[in-house]
């Protein structure tokens, strides 16, 4: 707002307004923070970790408005227009905030990556846009100041507005895939190719597989077809070792519930398990588990 009030730039303006988001943001984000660590209870039994989609909805809103406002403003200026005055300056203070930001938005990203965690993601994505948008200030600030071509200065106001709205629209999309319990098609993907990789031939089918996400935990629930006649314990071993390659892989941060079903007579001719005592029907051929027929809620069989 400094470099705002030396320059009376409009693309300058735009990437004030924009940092004033990032700080309101950074404040709404940290909070979600506290009360996404906070530890399951009885009105939160899968924990608080959707706060973070909240966060996340609530800064791109923000950041939207921010981009309207940038439009209203280089919209008046058409009518109004005002005298830029020391550029030079403004291009020194410019700079130090885009430093400051790409280093913010780096470590954001790092943990947010780390700990799963949507609000710091986020939070980084957009300091980060907002160190491009910065470099495009500085690159038009320098062009004006040199070249005195002082219109371009209501152009690039305006196509840093409709990045910024992108942007926004692209934050708003994710948090609400989250409060809607949208399915993480590439981690589904990831998890059934590991379940192929490991498959036992206990393991005669596995349908009706769901994953929600809450903050840093994974909630996965699933049906799997195991022999009808193994006992109890034996059955829990087989829940067990699915669980244990699941968070092998995918980090400890996962609650599997895991629904078992007793094969029944079509499931002969897709069970791998050789020797089994209480096969009716031959082996016909195996089922590769995909995303459309483990997504599914329906058992297979032979016709599939």
């Amino acid at each position: 707002m400094a470099a705002y009030y030396f320059t009376y730039s409009l693309v300058v303006l735009s990437d004030a307004l924009e940092s004033i988001v990032n700080m309101v943001a950074g404040c709404i984000g940290l909070f979600a923070l506290y009360v996404a660590a906070k530890p399951k209870d009885v009105n939160h039994p899968y924990g608080h970790g959707k706060a973070e989609f909240v966060s996340a909805a609530i800064e791109g809103t923000l950041i939207i408005a921010s981009g309207l406002l940038i439009i209203y403003q280089t919209i008046v200026s058409l009518f109004y227009p005002i005298q830029l005055n020391s550029l030079d300056k403004g291009l020194w203070l410019i700079a130090a905030t885009a430093i400051i930001n790409f280093i913010a938005g780096t470590i954001c990203l790092q943990i947010g990556k780390k700990n799963n965690s949507i609000a710091l993601k986020a939070t980084g994505k957009h300091l980060y846009t907002d160190t491009l948008s910065t470099i495009v200030v500085i690159a038009g600030l320098l062009i004006m100041l040199y070249s005195k071509m002082y219109w371009l200065d209501k152009v690039l106001a305006f196509a840093i507005s409709f990045i910024i709205l992108y942007n926004g629209y692209k934050i708003i999309r994710t948090s609400m895939a989250g409060i809607m319990d949208e399915a993480d098609m590439e981690l589904l993907k990831q998890i059934i190719k590991v379940l192929n990789e490991n498959r036992r031939e206990n393991w005669i089918d596995l349908h009706n597989f769901r994953v929600i996400k809450y903050g840093r935990l994974l909630h996965i629930d699933c049906h799997l077809t195991i022999p009808w006649y193994l006992n109890i314990h034996q059955a829990h071993e087989e829940v067990d070792l699915l669980t244990n390659l699941i968070k092998e892989k995918f980090g400890g941060g996962i609650e599997l519930f895991v629904h078992t079903d007793g094969c029944l007579n079509f499931s002969c001719s897709i069970c791998l398990k050789q020797n089994c005592i209480e096969r009716k029907r031959p082996f016909l051929h195996k089922i590769e588990w995909t995303l459309e027929n483990v997504l599914s809620n329906q058992k297979h069989n032979s016709v599939i």
